[in-house]
């Protein structure tokens, strides 16, 4: 038997698509909170010595949690191609905008306090904002027209053809629904970052941080429910008709997809999933509360369930699909008809048990390193360093 007949096709996918979930809810834990500090900067922090506390709270860090967002980014070109080749062409002109603030925050981390200037600082400080705010919209945007499916379809040699012009379909991408996703998503953040601020920092950019904090939250649970019966009454969701081939070849035009219903129907066929939308008001409800009693440690935790809560919803809601269409609904690409072959996946899994363990460890032992608060004596006895 050869070695990776072990594992089936189908358990395979099945593993990566959780992989996958697992590597995009790990960079909103980590790196989420750092765009959330960045958004709040100009907010929370209202003095030079204020906002060098804030900027280090997370200037150790950030590149590291960073990796989250790569590692997903190659996942999705490793195991499942189809699904890369279609969004990052139809979502180009979205994609370039996050990278171009991706691109800016570390310049504004490296060259914020190379000159003694308060309007230099400020420039900087304000690029932090950009580059702390855009992504968690964009994300968030995204993931509303994932739920509405995208406006592609697929030749017969599978060739990604979207439908409009260039801008226009970066515009279509702003409708009411995705908005409101991408009020959800910086709403969120914005409320992790401020947990975050509450758990290295004291005194008034705490208190700030509470305030903005439990703002942003209630924002984040209240959109979250909106979505939640606007999806049930105004979204039409995908549904695969006859059998489903869970371990064939990967060719989306092989499965016949009907659009219509609700995406909330696989609540009725897989009650337990439930528990994915329960937990993200929960976590946002405690997070909330946490911001709001003056916890720090623990509102951090509720707040990392309540995005892995809202994550969650958005997989399980939509499996088995990964990207809808919403013009040609065969062309939906499902977790069943779009991954790499079983010895690509078979051999990216055995990579990522050796290695996956080994990041996970190096990355708490840095925390453990960093763990304490930032202060203003901090930074003003250190003048010269980087942040």
């Amino acid at each position: 038997m050869i070695l990776h007949d072990l594992i089936s096709f189908e358990l395979l996918r099945v593993i990566w698509w959780l992989l996958l979930g697992v590597l995009l809810i790990g960079f909103a834990l980590t790196d989420g909170f750092d765009m959330g500090v960045g958004a709040l900067l100009p907010f929370v922090a209202k003095t030079d010595n204020e906002r060098r506390v804030v900027i280090n709270t997370v200037g150790p860090v950030w590149e590291g949690n960073q990796v989250w967002f790569i590692l997903g980014g190659g996942a999705i070109f490793a195991a499942w191609p189809p699904l890369y080749a279609v969004s990052f062409s139809g979502f180009y002109l979205a994609m370039f905008v996050v990278l171009a603030a991706l691109i800016l925050r570390p310049v504004a981390f490296k060259y914020r306090s190379k000159r003694d200037s308060q309007s230099w600082r400020n420039a900087w400080d304000w690029a932090l904002f950009v580059g702390g705010a855009v992504p968690p919209v964009i994300f968030g945007v995204a993931v509303g027209n994932v739920l509405q499916g995208a406006p592609f379809h697929l030749t017969e040699d599978l060739q990604p053809m979207y439908d409009g012009s260039f801008y226009g379909k970066f515009l279509a991408l702003l409708n009411p629904f995705s908005i409101l996703a991408g009020l959800v998503s910086f709403g969120m953040l914005l409320m992790h970052g401020a947990a975050w601020l509450t758990v290295k920092t004291d005194g008034v950019i705490a208190a700030r941080a509470r305030s903005i904090g439990m703002i942003m939250g209630l924002i984040a649970m209240a959109g979250f429910a909106l979505a939640g019966v606007w999806l049930a009454v105004g979204i039409d969701g995908y549904a695969i008709v006859g059998a489903v081939v869970a371990d064939g070849p990967s060719n989306p035009l092989h499965s016949e997809v009907m659009k219509g219903g609700s995406w909330l129907a696989a609540y009725s066929a897989r009650p337990w999933i439930a528990i994915a939308p329960a937990l993200g008001f929960l976590g946002m409800a405690m997070a909330i509360h946490g911001l709001r009693s003056g916890g720090e440690v623990s509102t951090l935790l509720w707040s990392k369930l309540g995005i892995f809560g809202v994550i969650s919803t958005v997989g399980l809601t939509m499996f088995p699909f990964i990207l809808p269409s919403s013009v040609d609904p065969k062309s939906s690409l499902t977790v069943w008809d779009s991954s790499s072959s079983h010895l690509t996946l078979f051999v990216m899994l055995v990579v990522t048990v050796i290695f996956m363990p080994i990041i996970l460890l190096y990355t708490a032992w840095v925390y453990k390193v960093l763990w304490g608060k930032v202060t203003e004596d901090d930074v003003t006895a250190n003048s010269d360093s980087v942040y």
